[in-house]
């Protein structure tokens, strides 16, 4: 079977990275628009649909880059050292603001941190035999864990989880599925995945807390991620991870959801059909995720059942009126800015996340308050952008706006030159 790009996921994916791009950079964390912001804890908001939705995207793009389903050694390798480098490119976003080099500071530290941040980006993300991308792979998350366990002042609390890593594992274990058990099995594993993790989470008492509960930091998965990642998780909830252990379990079906979808879109029959089952199956999750929402609340800090069905219902949605628009009425026009940004996700991943960190290190004298000092990101933002709005929020949301302008700008020329990056 012959691989056949899907322009409408390609266009999907770039939807989801350009608005992750925009939520994640606002001009002004203090002023954002309240759709922009995740759920404070129940609830799902459009910025709560980013993850999920990515990973729901790849888990469809695995039955279309292997349309064979052959599976060996070899097949093996590729997958586990693709997932190891997915893995060690998202630990490297919450090292990069710890490294510390011969006492260096200010300038020359940041110089020697975009040193080291392009060695890892080429190592993890260049053209190497598969013997190197091993080596190369094993060795950088080695150094990782031995940084982080070391003891060393400077990485004895950073953090472990993220974005990126469970991806990395998601992807591992969905196509690993996809190639060695029937469809029936995967089936199976997504609903023992998610009847499993509510059982865990609302039957299983936590260990020094009391009755099993699905409250902020006292849940039997926050319980977990203290045990397991003690010191080594989320900045923002110190005692618990959002991207924790336990809660990475659920997010497996996600995944799994995908490829069913991908396998709709290689059926034997008309696209028109492939779209009538695809929104079928949407609007079904959607409906006993909302039910489930009921006794176990939608929720994607703990990444509840309800909260994976109904999110994976959303994405088939979308997915399936992306693939109305372009792939059967042949309808491309205004859909070109979201390939660009859909062909180019794992840049866009690695590097947005690191020029906001290194334009934070450049520091100078304020020009309003001679006495204090201004980083480079709050200085472009409070001289250059702010002014031009009364509303801090749109303030805010134009900020965002600005590096997704100049990121498209970047993606364009890759496109251009036909230069993709890739794990």
């Amino acid at each position: 079977m012959v691989k056949e790009r899907l322009i409408s996921l390609d266009v999907f994916r770039g939807l989801t990275i350009l608005l992750m791009t925009i939520v994640n950079n606002p001009g002004d964390w203090g002023n954002v628009y309240p759709p922009l912001l995740h759920a404070e804890w129940n609830g799902c908001t459009p910025t709560d649909l980013v993850f999920p939705f990515f990973v729901f995207i790849m888990g469809v793009a695995v039955p279309l880059a292997m349309p064979d389903k052959f599976y060996d050694n070899t097949t093996f390798n590729k997958i586990l050292i693709r997932s190891l480098r997915m893995f060690c490119l998202g630990i490297f976003f919450n090292f990069f603001g710890k490294i510390q080099l011969f006492g260096l500071e200010g300038i020359p530290l940041l110089i020697g941190r975009l040193a080291i941040t392009i060695a890892v980006g080429y190592a993890l993300m260049g053209n190497f035999s598969s013997k190197i991308k091993n080596i190369l792979a094993f060795s950088i998350l080695i150094i990782y864990l031995f940084l982080a366990y070391s003891g060393i002042e400077a990485y004895q609390d950073v953090r472990l989880p993220g974005v990126l890593q469970r991806i990395a594992i998601v992807y591992f274990v969905v196509s690993l599925l996809y190639l060695k058990t029937s469809q029936k099995t995967q089936i199976i594993t997504g609903i023992v995945l998610l009847l499993g993790y509510w059982a865990l989470m609302t039957l299983i008492p936590v260990p020094g807390i009391g009755e099993a509960n699905l409250d902020k930091g006292t849940n039997l998965s926050a319980w977990l991620d203290g045990v397991l990642l003690k010191g080594h998780m989320y900045r923002g909830t110190v005692t618990w991870d959002p991207e924790g252990i336990l809660s990475t379990l659920p997010s497996i079906v996600n995944g799994i959801i995908g490829l069913l979808i991908g396998k709709i879109l290689q059926l034997d029959t008309t696209k028109i059909q492939k779209a009538q089952k695809m929104g079928i199956a949407g609007t079904v999750l959607i409906f006993f995720g909302l039910l489930w929402d009921v006794v176990f609340p939608i929720n994607k800090s703990i990444w509840t059942s309800s909260y994976v069905l109904y999110t994976t219902g959303l994405a088939t949605v979308f997915l399936t009126v992306l693939y109305l628009i372009i792939d059967i009425k042949d309808y491309k026009k205004g859909f070109k800015l979201f390939l660009i940004w859909g062909v180019n996700p794992m840049i866009v991943f690695f590097t947005s996340q690191i020029i906001p960190q290194a334009l934070v290190m450049i520091e100078f004298q304020n020009p309003h308050a001679p006495s204090e000092k201004i980083n480079l990101l709050n200085y472009l933002y409070s001289f250059w952008i702010a002014p031009f709005f009364n509303n801090p929020m749109t303030a805010s949301l134009a900020g965002a706006l600005v590096y997704v302008g100049i990121w498209t700008f970047i993606l364009w020329i890759f496109y251009r030159n036909k230069l993709i990056f890739k794990v």
